[in-house]
């Protein structure tokens, strides 16, 4: 669908375009804006590398041909692929920071960020010196929690190879070799014997119905890091389970589970998860102490090798 070029000269122009476009096409926003506006702001912006948060009173300067022939390219993406914006300029923030990201890596959009801006005040009883990011992708909440504890080491943890190409060059763009390094490793395999003052993970949680019913913007996305079961919960069962021999004494664990908390919840109805709320919005995301952790391991473990038996067909107690 080109526009005119006669027409479209200006930012505005373009902004103004991309916005009616993407209400009349029934675009989805849910990887960094939640609005049309916003959405077109920043391909428009981003696309030019100009910043966000410059004067509206330059969004009438006329564009070069070669600047508006790449401004139609990537919206037409936008519209036609539904491709995420985050992918089309190869760059998301997350905590106020840039982070390099592509199609191996979900677009940073957790809650978590609120969390991590706070300090995690006032769940951690003292600041962590040891802190494991569990499935982190881009590497976004690990490096985040890297630059709210600067005295801390940060390890973050991927089953994924491709995803932890993407990390390590987030470790690098920040410049935090010394103090955060990537661990590759199914669950908390890849950390024998390591223990943590704080564990935060965003694993996949996506039940089978949810994953069904995604608009085609998270189809993009990487399979592994959303769906992870029929109730979402296979690998946070394992995350639960395995838990309190990677925690300090006094450690915490904080996980995302989205809308799969009302599996966690009955499927859990003896633990008091504590669920945090978030200002700029957001749900599903518990913290357990680690004593809470150890007091309940033999409950996650039972809970977890039930799911385990009933996902091959055999009776569970056996």
């Amino acid at each position: 669908m080109p526009a005119s070029a006669s027409r479209l000269r200006t930012l505005r122009d373009y902004i103004r375009w991309a916005v009616t476009q993407f209400q009349e096409r029934e675009l989805f926003f849910g990887h960094g804006t939640d609005n049309p506006w916003d959405e077109a702001r920043q391909l428009v912006l981003g696309a030019l590398h100009l910043p966000w948060e410059m004067s509206d009173s330059y969004l009438d300067c006329r564009l070069e041909e070669d600047e508006c022939e790449r401004l139609q390219a990537l919206l037409n993406r936008r519209i036609e692929e539904r491709v995420p914006a985050a992918y089309l300029l190869g760059e998301a923030w997350f905590c106020g920071l840039p982070f390099w990201v592509d199609e191996r890596v979900l677009v940073p959009r957790s809650p978590i960020a609120e969390l991590i801006e706070q300090r995690f005040e006032p769940w951690l009883p003292q600041s962590p010196a040891k802190i494991l990011d569990l499935c982190t992708g881009s590497g976004c909440i690990g490096i985040a929690c890297a630059y709210a504890f600067p005295q801390a080491e940060v390890a973050l943890a991927d089953l994924s190879f491709d995803a932890l190409e993407v990390a390590n060059h987030n470790i690098e763009r920040h410049g935090l070799e010394e103090r955060v390094y990537a661990v590759q490793g199914d669950g908390f395999e890849g950390l024998p014997g390591q223990r943590f003052d704080l564990i935060v993970s965003n694993p996949p949680y996506v039940d089978e119905e949810d994953f069904a019913d995604m608009p085609a913007e998270y189809r993009h996305e990487p399979a592994l890091g959303l769906a992870c079961g029929a109730d979402g919960l296979d690998l946070v069962r394992r995350i639960l389970a395995e838990a309190a021999d990677h925690l300090s004494e006094t450690g915490v664990l904080v996980v995302e589970v989205g809308n799969s908390q009302v599996h966690v919840e009955a499927a859990y109805p003896e633990v008091d998860f504590t669920w945090l709320d978030f200002r700029q919005g957001g749900h599903g995301v518990f913290l357990l102490a680690a004593s809470q952790c150890r007091e309940h391991q033999p409950l996650f473990r039972v809970q977890l090798e039930q799911a385990r038996a009933a996902s091959a067909g055999r009776d569970p107690d056996q």
